[in-house]
């Protein structure tokens, strides 16, 4: 891993493809999609390659944190890439890599989140962003579970 690297791993005991349904339908991923208490509000969803999602990521205490994601690649059902930035202008943002591997009837999740620069990514492991990425993976490991 490199200094601008931060890679979260899970297996979800679901096929792969009940696994890139949860990535890939506006209905289930809004649903999953952020840390244990927190919520998002869609502004706007088309989830193919080209498309992007734009939506508020709403903590606990009601903080409202922008959130837009450029989708870049869809490889179904193994891959998804996607810039995920504040949604303000035209930022480079941060690159997003979602892999998708079968285990048999599981499905191992692998994420890795490039950073612009060091400094951005050690500022994320300050605030805790793998802790909070791991509860993103088992929020979506309950939802793809119960599919």
């Amino acid at each position: 891993m490199s200094d601008l690297q931060m890679t979260l791993s899970r297996v979800v005991d679901a096929d792969i493809e009940v696994v890139w349904r949860c990535w890939t339908d506006p209905v289930h991923l809004p649903n999953w999609f952020g840390p244990a208490g927190y919520s998002c509000r869609t502004k706007e969803i088309d989830l193919r390659q080209g498309g992007i999602w734009r939506f508020d990521m709403i903590g606990p205490d009601g903080t409202i944190w922008p959130n837009r994601h450029r989708i870049t690649l869809y490889d179904r059902p193994h891959r998804i890439e996607f810039l995920l930035d504040g949604d303000q202008g035209d930022m480079a943002g941060m690159l997003v890599e979602v892999s998708l591997d079968p285990l048999g009837a599981s499905t191992r999740i692998t994420q890795t989140i490039t950073f612009p620069n060091a400094e951005a990514r050690a500022g994320a492991l300050a605030f805790g962003a793998d802790r909070l990425g791991m509860e993103t993976l088992a929020k979506l490991a309950k939802l793809a579970e119960a599919l």
